[in-house]
């Protein structure tokens, strides 16, 4: 018999909507869902936590109570990223531990805890704390292939999850990458050299996985990871259904009841309905290319939106060839949060900037020094030299080397004003202390479902004055771009500057070719200002920080002299090659 886990809650949705599903539209099927009797049902982590406070305005924490009260039969399982728990980063031991504490309060029964290299060391604490906890541990292993992954090193990296008394063993195959054959082999192993249960959880990219599946099943696989049909193969799982069908009247057979599957995805099809405006028929296509360039399914839809957000959606085949390379010169690294927006957001700058390594975001600066832990393999000398000069990267635990964060995060919480603040809000600001700050203020808009349209594109006939504007319509907020005419040459409308900005400091962005310009490379929002006018600067200082693509990238000066105008202020949205400061 095989078990199977359900991932219509999380990464079904994460894969194919872009993370966007919403509670409301989670739980009237979450009964249902615990009726059919899964080994259980994945709905937290990943990137659901982020989505939730940063795009539909949802207490993630809130979200996992109320699945745990609707499903009280099913384990409800979530994907841990080790130490970098939900966020793009390594975390100190104390934000690990009280993360993991209050998972397990609020809900949690298994905690799939992975790290995106496959360094055990920043799994350890995250698997300590949970199994203290009295909760159920899948070690996972981040599948990939390369020429220093092989099913040996696979396999001995089981073992040593299983002498940190994991209670089963994951493999996570993100991009749809292994074969059948392989999937037989590398089961077969692990269930003769590792005394606990096997979990295969792959992606249908290249629509081979319910094959792979079938052959672990031969090998004598204990769970299988599938997703409710109409969220289901593309980027996503194998489908539920077609799985339980397959193994019907065979020694694999699941015992579930197709009949109420049918039931649940019945109700899944109006759901997708309404997503319909954030699914790419990218994410859903069958990609044979991922055998070459090896791109997991979220990370695909990912690209997408990153290129998309750009206006450079033109250069998707060219991005394609560029993350090979990028992966190969960082080393290997297996494409998963957070390594795959490390790789695929450095393939897309080098891509649309048309330099390779112009601007390096400084989560890639920080994996090449070795602070999201060891490279499988020795990153290429002539690409670290460009990132990080003579710096030489740490060998250490990488966690060793964070000072405990929380007690400087309920410092800053508290300093918000807020009126009530629960255990769970100083963890989330901890997690994401921009984004957060919005959220638990309640700044934070639901964003629009966008609607699915077959109408073609329109090209903007506005010039470079043009500026944009949030416009409230009927109790909808849409954004629109605006020119003033009728005025002096170059005359624009004025940008919305809050009474408090000095009007020397904040002035209106030039149009044009500006000598001594300090431009956006893209579109993205403003993190730190760091000079005014009349400040000295010399060439590579850094200016402002920019957060595009969920990546933060400096913004140096291109020559030394004195900051003789400034166009830009912490929270502002700008565009590519918008003007942000002017040094002579």
């Amino acid at each position: 018999m095989v078990r199977i886990t359900d991932t219509i809650l999380r990464d079904a949705h994460q894969s194919l909507a872009a993370t966007r599903m919403r509670t409301e539209d989670m739980l009237p099927i979450v009964e249902k869902l615990d009726q059919v009797g899964f080994y259980s049902l994945e709905a937290w982590g990943g990137a659901t936590f982020d989505s939730c406070i940063r795009y539909l305005n949802e207490d993630p924490w809130e979200r996992l109570r109320m699945i745990k009260g609707a499903a009280k039969n099913t384990p409800i399982q979530m994907l841990l990223r080790g130490q970098n728990l939900v966020g793009y980063r390594h975390y100190s031991d104390d934000v690990v531990e009280k993360f993991v504490t209050l998972a397990a309060k609020n809900g949690i029964d298994i905690f799939r805890v992975f790290d995106a290299v496959n360094d055990i060391r920043n799994m350890e604490k995250s698997i300590k704390v949970a199994k203290r906890e009295g909760k159920h541990v899948q070690g996972t292993i981040c599948y990939t292939i390369s020429p220093v992954h092989t099913n040996d090193t696979f396999v001995e990296m089981a073992k040593e999850l299983a002498a940190l008394e994991c209670d089963s063993i994951c493999v996570k195959d993100m991009a749809g990458l292994i074969m059948p054959q392989e999937s037989y082999e590398l089961v077969s192993r692990l269930k003769k050299e590792v005394a606990i249960p096997v979990d295969l959880h792959c992606h249908c990219t290249n629509g081979i996985a319910p094959m792979s599946y079938y052959a672990a099943a031969q090998a004598g696989v204990d769970i299988l990871d599938t997703a409710i049909s109409p969220f289901s193969f593309g980027t996503s799982q194998p489908a539920t259904e077609s799985v339980v069908g397959a193994f019907m009247n065979t020694p694999y057979d699941t015992g579930l009841d197709l009949k109420l599957l049918a039931e649940i995805a019945e109700y899944f099809y109006k759901i997708k309905e309404k997503y319909a405006g954030v699914i790419d028929p990218i994410a859903e296509r069958i990609d044979v290319n991922v055998l070459v360039y090896q791109i997991p399914g979220g990370m695909l839809s990912n690209l997408v939106s990153q290129l998309k957000q750009q206006n450079k959606m033109d250069k998707y085949g060219d991005v394609l060839k560029e993350v090979p390379e990028v992966r190969r010169e960082l080393g290997y690294p297996p494409l998963v949060t957070p390594t795959s927006q490390i790789v695929g957001t450095q393939a897309v700058l080098n891509v649309v900037l048309g330099e390779r390594y112009k601007v390096v975001p400084k989560e890639v600066k920080d994996y090449v020094k070795g602070f999201y832990g060891r490279s499988p393999a020795p990153i290429d000398p002539a690409v670290q030299k460009k990132i990080i000069g003579e710096e030489q990267p740490i060998t250490e635990r990488p966690a060793d080397l964070l000072p405990p964060e929380m007690e400087e995060v309920i410092k800053k919480v508290n300093e918000l004003g807020l009126k009530e603040v629960k255990e769970e809000d100083y963890v989330t600001y901890a997690l994401y202390p921009q984004v957060a700050e919005k959220f638990l203020k309640g700044e934070i808009k639901p964003e629009e479902i966008p609607q699915k349209s077959a109408a073609a594109p329109v090209k903007s006939k506005l010039g470079a004055n043009a500026r944009k504007f949030l416009v409230e319509l009927d109790g909808k907020v849409m954004e629109m771009r605006i020119e003033a005419i009728g005025g002096p040459a170059g005359a624009g409308l004025p940008l919305d500057i809050p009474a408090s900005a000095p009007a020397a400091q904040i002035e209106e962005e030039p149009a044009g070719d500006v000598d001594g310009a300090v431009t956006s490379p893209m579109q993205g929002t403003i993190l730190k200002v760091n000079v005014k006018v009349g400040d000295s600067v010399k060439k590579g200082d850094v200016v402002a920080v920019l957060e595009a693509m969920k990546m933060e990238n400096d913004i140096v000066a291109h020559s030394s002299g004195v900051v003789k105008s400034v166009y830009m202020q912490k929270g502002k949205n700008v565009d590519a090659n918008a003007v942000l400061a002017v040094i002579e």
